[in-house]
């Protein structure tokens, strides 16, 4: 009779062994998306797990619908599984219709999150995609289109998501315009001062219309670059963008900690995404995108999607004033 209890004792040790083991490896079998490697696998040669370069010339008009890219970049939209780490959370995510952005709605949802998303709005066919994904989790999906240049639309935009989601607690501050020139010379007054509102003024307006309505526990997560740390020389104004969101996560962290308010940045490297057929690179790099990384390709959304997870988690409750890059082994930081 002892030896039975021993057995069994020794068969329910095992079986909560590989229960805890299963979970421990779920996050990383949530990012893998399209692998070679064998179904059930702990884990993947990130080498194989996505097309290589050289892609097809495929331009397309500012900003750009990643559902008519080719590859179409994964999010996440079938391969992220979540766990309830953001269970009750609101969040407000800008460019939340491709990208990390896209990336970001979708795992939040099935993290257990309500998400607004921003997107502009010649991007709607991408934006009720996400729509659908995040209320097919049972969350409460909220699209809220138009255009970040305007201070008066970004006091809306969270006046709504407030308003439409309760409350926020997660601010992810994404979009972003990006747009490739050779020279200086080629840069319109026009543009810079585009991109500038976009990238700059934009997390402004949100985060001062929003920061009275977040509570303590709240994260804010900005998308930054490596092009805040090693800049493309056709990247002149862009790079600047990203180098001064860099800057205001690490000043604003300082600012708000005390308050209880974490804020971090992701910095990706070569991720495959709209920005970069909409004019964002120039054809022959487009054409090249990612084969200048450790595994011979560019990132994809999803594959960034647990960071953004990560940053916003009450679990990450020392992190503030992060970089976090994922790059591929090529960029900073």
């Amino acid at each position: 009779m002892k030896d039975e209890n021993k057995i069994s004792r020794r068969k329910v040790i095992a079986g909560l062994g590989t229960t805890i083991a299963a979970a421990a490896v779920s996050p990383a079998l949530a990012i893998t998306g399209k692998s070679t490697e064998p179904a059930g696998t702990a884990i993947s040669d990130p080498t194989k797990l996505y097309p290589k370069p050289p892609f097809k010339f495929q331009p397309q008009p500012w900003p750009g619908l990643q559902s008519k890219m080719n590859p179409v970049p994964d999010c996440g939209e079938t391969s992220y599984k979540g766990s309830g780490r953001l269970m009750g959370r609101k969040a407000l995510i800008t460019g939340g219709d491709s990208g990390m952005g896209r990336a970001a709605a979708i795992a939040y949802a099935r993290e257990g999150a309500d998400v607004a998303i921003n997107y502009y709005p010649s991007e709607e066919q991408d934006a009720q995609e996400v729509i659908a994904l995040i209320r097919k989790e049972g969350r409460k999906g909220v699209a809220i289109p138009g255009d970040l240049r305007d201070e008066a639309f970004c006091k809306q935009l969270v006046q709504k998501a407030l308003s439409e989601l309760g409350g926020l607690d997660i601010i992810v501050s994404n979009a972003g315009r990006q747009q490739a020139a050779e020279s200086i010379l080629d840069v319109t007054t026009e543009e810079f001062d585009s991109i500038m509102k976009t990238n700059i003024y934009a997390p402004f307006f949100i985060i001062r219309e929003a920061l009275p309505h977040l509570p303590p526990g709240s994260a804010i997560v900005a998308t930054t670059s490596e092009q805040a740390y090693n800049p493309d020389a056709w990247l002149y104004a862009y790079g600047q963008t990203k180098a001064a969101t860099m800057n205001y996560v690490k000043s604003l962290a300082k600012q708000l900690g005390p308050k209880g308010i974490r804020v971090n940045g992701v910095a990706p490297g070569p991720v495959w995404t709209a920005l970069q057929v909409s004019g964002g690179t120039t054809p022959d790099k487009q054409q090249t995108f990612g084969d200048w990384t450790m595994f011979g390709r560019p990132g994809h959304p999803a594959e960034l999607a647990s960071i953004y997870v990560q940053l916003a988690a009450a679990d990450a409750s020392f992190a503030t004033g992060q970089i976090y890059g994922s790059s591929g082994g090529v960029g900073m930081p």
